[in-house]
């Protein structure tokens, strides 16, 4: 049996469901199968998913939107925007194969998706605590403190920040195929992450050099345009670590494959949005989740990424 395991690319997340999509698969359905693993990225605009990726005997996607194709047989999600196309959530909610499962409010995929295997086909993810406990932590931006985040100490932080700069097409498959059976720790003191990682951490510092030169603060909100700096991927928490009492960040980058908005709300202070900021996104073909989102446009419509920007600006400004 042949899987194909379609996954939210660049997302710790997205490469931790994976691993423990396998695991699962393995020691509940079957155990001689074969998988081969296929990044999923949002596009510009609302196109769908590529009918081409479909692949496998069986095929799987995990932490990204629906697809109505009939030759995909399980999918787990927990994005606000997972159903982006006409029909999909109809078509969903009439899916009887029990084994398509998507609950908005949890925090991580990684964690949904191993709960849903533990209660409806009776697997035990014991064995991957670890992985689970900090796939949730990091997509549910549930850190202690916004310094935690952005100092980037703990091995999962650090192969979070490789997955989310990575350009290798081999890379998060293998890191997808270690997490099934290696610490965290000894996949991020393992080449793999550490060659990579160095070069990162001093973009990273100069990543919050920028963003300390760049942002402006008012009415709650942190913004920064990073367009002609060509970046289009940084820290999240950095702006929360520079301004503690922000309501909300807004921050628009290009790099050499798209131009790109990006939103967040604070988790240290979840009672301070009044936006569903994936509705917001969705508005430009984007998605996401109510407290963080984006909307990726072609690299060459920066023009039209700022003028999406500066409108979303001008909302999140009008809150009370």
């Amino acid at each position: 049996m042949n899987v194909q395991v379609l996954f939210h690319d660049n997302c710790f997340d997205g490469a931790a469901s994976a691993a423990v999509f396998t695991r699962f698969y393995r020691e509940r359905v079957r155990a001689d199968a074969a998988f081969r693993y296929q990044g999923l990225n949002h596009k510009p605009g609302a196109e769908g998913i590529d009918p081409a990726v479909f692949t496998g005997e069986e095929n799987v996607i995990v932490d990204f939107r629906y697809s109505q194709d009939a030759r995909l047989t399980w999918w787990f999600d927990h994005h606000a925007s997972a159903f982006q196309q006409p029909g999909d959530e109809a078509h969903f909610r009439a899916d009887s194969s029990g084994r398509k499962f998507h609950d908005a409010h949890r925090k991580s995929c990684t964690k949904y998706l191993a709960d849903v295997a533990r209660e409806r086909f009776g697997w035990d993810a014991s064995a991957l605590s670890d992985l689970i406990h900090w796939a949730e932590l990091i997509d549910g931006a549930q850190f202690p403190s916004p310094q935690m985040a952005v100092a980037l100490e703990e091995p999962a932080l650090r192969i979070m920040t490789v997955l989310e700069a990575n350009k290798d097409p081999a890379l998060i498959p293998e890191v997808i195929r270690r997490m099934q059976s290696e610490s965290l720790a000894d996949i991020a003191a393992s080449q793999l992450i550490a060659g990579p990682l160095a070069p990162l951490l001093a973009r990273h510092q100069s990543n919050i050099e920028l963003v300390r030169s760049r942002a402006r603060y008012e009415r709650g909100v942190v913004f920064f345009d990073l367009v002609d700096e060509g970046v289009d991927s940084l820290n999240k928490f950095i702006a929360y670590a520079l301004y503690p009492d922000a309501r909300y960040t807004l921050w628009v980058g290009r790099g050499t494959s798209r131009a790109k908005v990006s939103l967040g709300s604070n988790p240290w202070k979840p009672e301070l949005r009044q936006h569903d900021l994936s509705a917001i996104a969705g508005r430009y073909g984007g998605g996401g989740h109510p407290v963080v989102a984006a909307a990726s446009f072609k690299a060459d419509q920066a023009d039209k990424a700022r003028a999406a920007y500066q409108e979303i600006l001008a909302e999140l400004s009008t809150a009370g």
